[in-house]
C-alpha cells in the first residue's frame, strides 16, 4: 500500500514501495497523489510479473527514437541519422503500444511505392530493430523487439532482394593516366588530387582516413601511422589501428611531415572536397561509374598480387574477416599464373 503524508505546505507526499521498486512524489491534492500511486503500483506489478516496465500509453515511436538518438548521438553516421529521421517522420506518430506487424507492413508498402529497393528497406528495418532492442534491453520497456526483424524477414517472401550487389569496379591504368593528366594541367586545382590518389593506391586507406592522418601519429623509425577511429561495423569510436606504410607510401608521406611535429599530414584537405574533386574530374575526362573508394578496391587487389597473405593484407586495410576482405579482392586468373612464375 502507498504511504500518504500531508506536508506543512498543505501538499501531499506519497511513497510507493512494491516489488523492489521505490517511487516518491509530491502533489497539490491527495486525489492526484492517489491516482499517481495507483499507476506506479500497476507498473510495479507489471515489472514483477514480466521483468519489464509497461510502455507509457501516450509514448510514440518518435519518443523512443528521440531518446535513442540522444544516447547514441556521437556514433551516428550520415546514413544512420538520415534513416532515423525518416523513421521518425513515417512512424513517429504511432504509439508504441500500437506498433505491430500490420503497421510495419503498411510502412514497407509505402517505402516500396516511393521507389525504395529491398536493400534500402532492409536497412530501414535494421535501424528500427536497433531502436526497439535498445528500448527493451537498455530502458527495460515491455516492447516486442522482434517486430522489425520479422518484418525484415518478410521482404524475401515479397520477392524483394535484400542483398546489395558487390561492387567490383577498379580504375584502369588508362583511366588513372587521364585523371592525373587532367589534374596536372589544371592550375586552379588547389588539392593535390594526384598525390592523394597515389597515396590511396599505395595504402588502401579510405579518403576520410587519409584526410584525418596526423603528423603526431606517424612513427618515423618504424614507418607506421595510427588511423584513428577506423571504420568498423561493430565499433568505430576508439577503433584506432597501427598500420605499416609500404615503401611506395612512405616516399610520398615523408616530405609532407619533414620538420613537423603536429597537425594534419595532408593540410587543408577535407574528405568531402576530395570526393567532389574526384567526381568532377571523372565527369570532365569522360570516366563513368568510378568513385574514389574504388581506389581502395584496386589497392587491396594489388596487395594480394604482390604476394601478401590474408593477415598482412587485413592489417593494411583494416578488415576483420575474410568475408569482408574478399569483397575488395578481384584476383584474376592471370594473377594466379603470375604468382607461380
Amino acid at each position: 500500500m502507498p504511504t500518504f503524508s500531508q506536508l506543512p505546505s498543505g501538499k501531499w507526499r506519497v511513497q510507493v514501495r512494491r516489488a523492489g521498486l521505490y517511487r516518491a512524489a509530491t502533489f497539490p491534492t491527495k486525489r492526484e497523489a492517489r491516482d499517481w500511486a495507483t499507476a506506479i503500483e500497476a507498473q510495479a506489478n507489471h515489472i514483477a510479473a514480466g521483468g519489464f516496465a509497461p510502455v507509457p500509453k501516450t509514448a510514440t515511436v518518435k519518443d523512443l527514437i528521440d531518446k535513442y538518438r540522444e544516447e547514441h548521438s556521437r556514433e551516428a553516421g550520415k546514413t544512420k541519422a538520415a534513416t532515423l529521421e525518416m523513421l521518425a517522420r513515417e512512424l513517429g506518430h504511432v504509439r508504441l503500444t500500437g506498433l505491430n506487424a500490420v503497421v510495419l507492413r503498411d510502412f514497407i508498402d509505402r517505402r516500396v511505392k516511393a521507389g525504395a529497393g529491398g536493400v534500402t528497406v532492409a536497412g530501414d528495418l535494421s535501424f528500427l530493430s536497433a531502436v526497439l532492442k535498445w528500448g527493451r534491453h537498455a530502458r527495460q520497456l515491455d516492447i516486442n523487439d522482434k517486430l522489425a526483424l520479422d518484418a525484415r524477414a518478410s521482404l524475401k517472401v515479397r520477392g524483394l532482394n535484400t542483398r546489395s550487389k558487390e561492387r567490383a569496379r577498379e580504375p584502369t591504368d588508362e583511366e588513372l593516366e587521364r585523371l592525373f593528366a587532367h589534374w596536372g594541367g589544371n592550375a586552379r586545382q588547389r588539392i593535390d588530387m594526384a598525390l592523394l590518389c597515389r597515396f590511396a593506391l599505395a595504402t588502401g586507406m579510405r579518403q576520410n582516413e587519409i584526410c584525418s592522418l596526423r603528423v603526431e601519429d606517424v612513427d618515423r623509425g618504424r614507418r607506421t601511422v595510427v588511423i584513428r577511429d577506423r571504420k568498423d561495423p561493430q565499433k568505430k569510436e576508439g577503433n584506432d589501428q597501427l598500420v605499416p606504410l609500404l615503401p611506395s607510401a612512405w616516399v610520398m608521406l615523408e616530405p609532407l611531415i619533414e620538420g613537423r611535429t603536429e597537425g594534419a599530414v595532408f593540410e587543408n584537405t577535407r574528405a568531402a572536397s576530395v570526393s567532389t574533386a574526384f567526381t568532377r574530374a571523372c565527369a570532365v575526362v569522360g570516366i563513368k561509374n568510378l568513385r574514389f573508394h574504388d581506389l581502395r578496391h584496386r589497392a587491396t587487389a594489388e596487395f594480394f598480387r604482390m604476394g601478401l597473405d590474408i593477415p598482412r593484407v587485413a592489417l593494411l586495410t583494416g578488415h576483420k574477416t575474410w568475408a569482408m576482405l574478399r569483397r575488395y579482392t578481384d584476383v584474376k586468373p592471370e594473377d594466379v599464373f603470375a604468382a607461380l612464375k
